[in-house]
């Protein structure tokens, strides 16, 4: 747990455990979200192969994902950890250019 601590620079227990939640909380909402989506645009395991609806709604999951975590995170007192764990992220999958660059 210290090295987590030291790594995402939390000083606190409590900190932590409610990163946790709300990485946990995120998770749920964005899986509940891309439901009415994908029945939106007519997509479910009855009208497309379930090779391809799960993968289709996977993508979807991870756009939803990533614009609620800062949201989630601002709800729980965690912003500014959830916009710079955000940034971070994107940054590696080469979205940095989304960003402003930082001095």
């Amino acid at each position: 747990m210290e090295k987590l601590k030291a790594r995402w620079g939390i000083e606190s227990n409590w900190a932590i455990l409610v990163i946790f939640i709300v990485f946990a909380i995120n998770g749920s909402f964005a899986a509940w979200v891309a439901k009415p989506v994908t029945a939106f645009f007519g997509l479910s395991p009855e009208v497309l192969s379930p090779w391809l609806y799960y993968p289709l709604r996977i993508i979807l999951i991870f756009p939803i994902y990533q614009l609620t975590l800062p949201i989630v995170g601002w709800i729980f007192g965690q912003f500014k950890f959830f916009w710079a764990f955000e940034k971070k992220f994107l940054r590696r999958l080469g979205l940095g250019f989304l960003f402003k660059e930082e001095n």
